[in-house]
């Protein structure tokens, strides 16, 4: 589905990642553990197209994964900052991502993920006067609300309550279900028992690592990771 090959790349002089290579299956749900600064959300923002590597290339059934295929919808992508255009509604920044006619916007928002989100409740409001929480949902409400069929989620329970968590875990599982992909970095522990793979980034190389690790097992592995830095973690 996915292929990963040889991914290199560098903030200046200092290099996050080196030489990267995965192969991602349909209806995979892949956890990336390490500490903030070691280069997950590097690995993620490269996946989604927005950051070019600097060497290596990343390929969708064997063709590049470019531009055109993910404007299709296929991909959904949550980062850590909320990509919300402040001075619009809540809507606006909802239907500028939104593929689909107004009538199914609307079902989203009825019966749909949007509503499950909570998200009709401040739906007119500006995304500058929404707190942390609230534009956290809309960030994953414009990821999902296309039915993707690969989710790249960045820490996607930051900031989020705890009913909101166990709404997202629920999605989640039954996206896997029925065959979508995820790939995930994230600090939740109830998160990672949706993975069926998962690996630590350290040193700018990925290290399978048994998906059962938890507690200070799981705390031992991401700190060796916490002398690396990057650019944006």
């Amino acid at each position: 589905m996915i292929s990963i090959e040889d991914i290199s790349f560098s903030y200046h002089k200092k290099k996050i990642l080196r030489s990267v290579s995965l192969d991602i299956r349909q209806g995979d749900c892949i956890g990336f553990l390490g500490a903030n600064g070691c280069g997950k959300s590097t690995l993620l923002s490269l996946i989604a197209g927005v950051r070019t590597p600097k060497y290596g290339r990343i390929l969708y059934d064997g063709e590049p994964l470019n531009a055109a295929i993910r404007r299709s919808g296929m991909l959904g992508y949550v980062p850590q900052d909320n990509p919300l255009i402040p001075d619009l509604s809540v809507r606006d920044n909802l239907k500028l991502w939104h593929h689909g006619d107004n009538e199914q916007f609307h079902r989203e928002l009825s019966d749909g993920f949007l509503h499950l989100l909570g998200i009709p409740d401040f739906l007119n409001m500006p995304a500058a006067k929404l707190s942390g929480g609230m534009k956290k949902r809309v960030s994953i409400g414009m990821a999902l609300q296309n039915h993707p069929r690969i989710l790249i989620l960045d820490e996607p329970s930051a900031a989020l309550d705890l009913p909101c968590k166990a709404d997202i875990r629920s999605y989640l599982s039954v996206y896997l279900q029925n065959g979508g992909t995820v790939l995930i970095t994230t600090h939740e522990e109830t998160e990672l028992v949706l993975c069926n793979r998962l690996y630590l980034l350290h040193d700018g190389q990925l290290h399978q690592t048994d998906t059962t690790v938890r507690g200070e097992q799981l705390l031992a592995l991401i700190q060796q990771t916490t002398n690396q830095t990057e650019g944006t973690s």
